[in-house]
C-alpha cells in the first residue's frame, strides 16, 4: 500500500534541476506540498525511478543452469528484487521468440509469459514485456499476434540473428555445436533449420510489411534492432518502426535522429566505453547527442553506472544523464505518468547515498520495493 511521507534534507532532481527542500509523496504520487510523516535523508540524492526499456538480465534468474529452473514464477520474484536494488521501477523484460531455441524459443516465451501473468499481482515493480521476434519466423507471425493480445504486450522488437553471409556461402557456422546444444537440437538439425529459414529470405520483406501493419492497427510499438546502416533505418522507418534499438553504426543512429526518431543504446556499452562486439561506441553516440534512452541490456546495474560515467567524464550533467534512464525511456514507451519528480507523477523514485552512490531505497508508485543502509535505519527510527 502506498505510504504518505515527506523526505527532508536531501537534494532531489526536479524537472528544473537539482534542488533542496522537502519532497512529499502521497497516494502513490509526487505531492505538490509537504505532508505526511517527515523522514530526514540528509546526505542523499533523490532521483526519478529508472525506466528500463530493454533488459534480459532476468534470464539468469529463470535458468541459472540449463534445465535447472522449473518454477519460473520464483525466478521472476528474484529478478524483481534485483531490479529494485538497482533503482529500476519500470522494467521491460526483453523475451525472445526465436528459432534459436532454449531460453529464446517460442515454448519458453509462452512459459515465461504465463509465469509472469501469475506472479505480477504479487509484485510492485512495473514489469512489462518486449517480445523480440525473429524476422525470418514468418510462419509464426499469426501465432505471435495472438500471443501479444493474450498477454497485452505493447512492444515488439524485430531481430535477425541468422548468419546469412555464412549460410549463403556454405561456410562453417561459428560455435554451431554449442548453440545447437543450448537449443536442444543436434548440430545437424540446428544447421538445417537455419538453412531453411535463410532460403525463404525473399519472402520476408512482404511478411514484415504485413505484420507491421497489423501492429500499427493494434497500437503496438515496434522497433528495429541492430540497424547497420542508414538504409536499414529507412526500410524499418517505412514499415512504421519508429524506434532504432542498439544501432550498430553512427550512420544508422544519425539517420534515426535526422527523422526525429528515438535511439535506444545499451548502458553496458557506455560503461565499457566500447561495444563488446566491436560496433560503434554508445558513449561516443551519447556525446554527439545521438541517444534518446539507455537500456540495461544484459546487466541491471548498468543504467545508473552509465549515468555516473557520463557525469564523471563531464559529458553530461546529472540532470541530462539521468534523463537518459528516466524521462527519455518513459517518453519512448509513451508512459506520460512517470520519468520525472513533478507533482502528480507516479511516486517512482530512487534514494542514493550522495557519496557512495549506493541505492538505499526504491519506491514504485509510493511503495518501497527496496530499502537498505542508512536510509532504512532513518526510516525505521523517524
Amino acid at each position: 500500500m502506498p505510504i504518505d511521507l515527506t523526505f527532508t534534507g536531501a537534494r532531489w532532481l526536479s524537472p528544473h534541476g537539482l534542488r533542496g527542500g522537502p519532497l512529499a509523496i502521497s497516494g502513490g504520487l509526487v505531492g505538490a506540498a509537504a505532508g505526511g510523516r517527515p523522514v530526514d535523508v540528509s546526505g542523499k540524492l533523490i532521483l526519478p525511478g529508472i525506466v528500463d526499456l530493454h533488459g534480459d538480465g532476468f534470464e539468469r534468474h529463470l535458468a541459472p543452469r540449463r534445465g535447472a529452473m522449473t518454477d519460473l514464477a520464483a525466478g521472476l520474484v528474484s529478478a524483481e528484487a534485483e531490479l529494485a536494488a538497482n533503482g529500476i521501477t519500470t522494467a521491460v523484460l526483453a523475451q525472445f521468440y526465436s528459432w534459436e531455441g532454449g531460453l529464446r524459443s517460442p515454448e519458453f516465451a509462452r512459459r515465461m509469459l504465463a509465469a509472469l501473468a501469475r506472479v505480477r499481482p504479487q509484485l510492485d515493480t512495473d514489469l512489462q514485456v518486449q517480445l523480440r521476434l525473429e524476422t525470418h519466423m514468418i510462419d509464426d507471425f499469426r501465432t505471435v499476434l495472438g500471443l501479444l493480445a493474450e498477454h497485452d504486450i505493447r512492444y515488439v522488437a524485430f531481430n535477425d540473428h541468422l548468419p546469412h553471409d555464412r549460410l549463403a556461402s556454405g561456410r562453417a557456422i561459428p560455435r554451431l555445436t554449442g548453440t545447437a546444444l543450448k537449443s536442444g537440437r543436434s548440430p545437424e538439425a540446428h544447421l538445417a533449420l537455419m538453412q531453411a529459414l535463410h532460403a525463404r529470405s525473399a519472402e520476408v520483406p512482404a511478411a514484415l510489411d504485413a505484420v507491421c501493419a497489423d501492429l500499427r492497427r493494434r497500437d503496438i510499438r515496434y522497433a528495429s534492432h541492430d540497424d547497420a546502416s542508414a538504409e536499414d533505418r529507412a526500410i524499418w522507418a517505412a514499415r512504421g518502426a519508429a524506434i532504432s534499438e542498439f544501432p550498430e553504426t553512427r550512420e544508422a543512429a544519425q539517420a534515426a535522429r535526422d527523422r526525429g526518431q528515438p535511439v535506444v543504446l545499451g548502458a553496458p556499452n557506455v560503461v565499457r566505453g566500447a561495444s563488446h562486439k566491436g560496433k560503434v561506441s554508445a558513449r561516443a553516440l551519447v556525446e554527439d547527442g545521438l541517444c534518446t534512452a539507455l537500456a540495461s541490456d544484459y546487466h541491471y546495474p548498468a543504467p545508473r553506472n552509465a549515468v555516473w560515467q557520463l557525469v564523471d567524464l563531464g559529458q553530461r550533467d546529472l540532470a541530462q544523464a539521468w534523463a537518459l534512464i528516466s524521462s527519455g525511456p518513459a517518453q519512448v514507451l509513451g508512459l506520460t505518468d512517470r520519468g520525472t519528480l513533478a507533482p502528480g507523477q507516479r511516486a517512482d523514485l530512487v534514494v542514493l547515498d550522495a557519496t557512495t552512490r549506493r541505492v538505499e531505497a526504491t519506491l514504485c508508485a509510493g511503495v518501497f520495493t527496496h530499502l537498505a543502509g542508512e536510509t532504512a535505519r532513518r526510516l525505521v527510527t523517524a
